[in-house]
């Protein structure tokens, strides 16, 4: 009778059958915590991060709000609503804006400022025209203005520009017994060169400056600080057409000058310089737009080194402005 040997190896199982419940152990252990908390309301989880990010933005808009006097936009995107009217800033500019009597609603200054002539004679000027005076701490007013303006510590808030027609301010020129020289640009996006070319216009008899409504700077904070108070004085002009503009100009007996490097005739000694004139500066980038060249009686370039390649459209007006002076001020001796 054969004997049952034992595989090599086998391990014989134990306590097969009916396994041990949990006693309900596990569902007593999640008693009392409640459902799982949402992602955002974890502190651990990115989500809470995103909401805490979230919060201190709509804060700092609250803030930036109240600091500006402005009401936060219901709807849509969120956001501020748009504050109607222009600051301007720095002590000459702000200076000029009142002495030329340009409505203002508010006059900033900031807390320990350091008090000049000019700063005493904006509070002079202010107290009499009755603007309310604003003592703010120089962190709110640099909220209040843009990050590349410098505002020393003086800061007049003024109703929105009104820009004059380009027609109606030439008829008003020549109303006065004046010789027309005004300035229009084309794709001059750059407010600082506006307060320059503004600035240049005032220094060398010129009479006023022709935007268009498209592509182009507007007469905002940064370009009234360029202008150092040119602003107050010489008229800006807003042409829905600038080409249609400059046809009616020339209709009315205007000449239509253009500065290009290109240009077929060179500037000193402008024959046309002692005629009623506008002189038309193109973007630094792409100059003259084709249809603006189209309808230039002269098309008149600046001499410059070989080593430079085009000038600033600010400084090119300067220097094609201070040329026209001078012929025109030999012409009258």
């Amino acid at each position: 009778m054969s004997t049952k040997k034992s595989r090599a190896g086998a391990v014989r199982k134990r306590g097969l059958g009916r396994a041990v419940g949990s006693g309900g152990q596990g569902r007593q252990a999640l008693e009392g915590r409640g459902p799982t908390p949402k992602a955002e309301d974890r502190e651990y989880h990115p989500a809470h991060k995103a909401k805490k990010a979230r919060e201190r933005y709509e804060a700092a808009k609250q803030r930036h709000a109240a600091s500006s006097g402005r009401t936060p936009e219901r709807g849509g995107r969120g956001g501020a609503k748009k504050d109607e009217g222009e600051l301007v800033t720095g002590r000459n500019a702000v200076l000029e804006a009142l002495r030329t009597r340009i409505p203002a609603t508010a006059l900033y200054i900031a807390a320990r400022i350091e008090m000049d002539d000019r700063v005493r004679e904006i509070l002079r000027l202010a107290t009499n025209r009755g603007v309310p005076v604003l003592e703010v701490m120089r962190p709110e007013m640099d909220r209040m203005t843009d990050r590349d303006t410098v505002h020393q510590g003086v800061v007049l808030k003024v109703p929105p520009i009104e820009y004059a027609h380009p027609l109606d301010m030439v008829d008003e020129i020549i109303d006065r017994d004046q010789l027309p020289l005004v300035v229009a640009l084309d794709g001059v996006t750059d407010p600082r060169n506006l307060g320059a070319i503004i600035r240049s216009v005032a220094a060398f008899g010129g009479q006023g400056v022709i935007i268009p409504q498209r592509r182009s700077a507007g007469l905002n904070s940064a370009a009234w600080k360029t202008s150092a108070g040119a602003a107050a004085r010489i008229p800006v002009a807003m042409a829905s057409n600038l080409t249609q503009t400059l046809k009616e100009l020339k209709k009315q007996g205007m000449f239509v000058v253009g500065l290009d490097g290109d240009g077929d005739v060179a500037l000193p000694g402008l024959e046309l310089a002692d005629r009623p004139l506008v002189l038309v500066v193109g973007s630094e980038g792409k100059g003259l737009s084709r249809l603006v060249t189209e309808h230039c009686d002269a098309v008149v370039s600046i001499p410059i080194s070989s080593a430079t390649e085009s000038l600033n459209a600010g400084i090119a007006a300067s220097v094609a402005l201070y040329e026209v002076s001078r012929i025109r001020a030999a012409t009258e001796r």
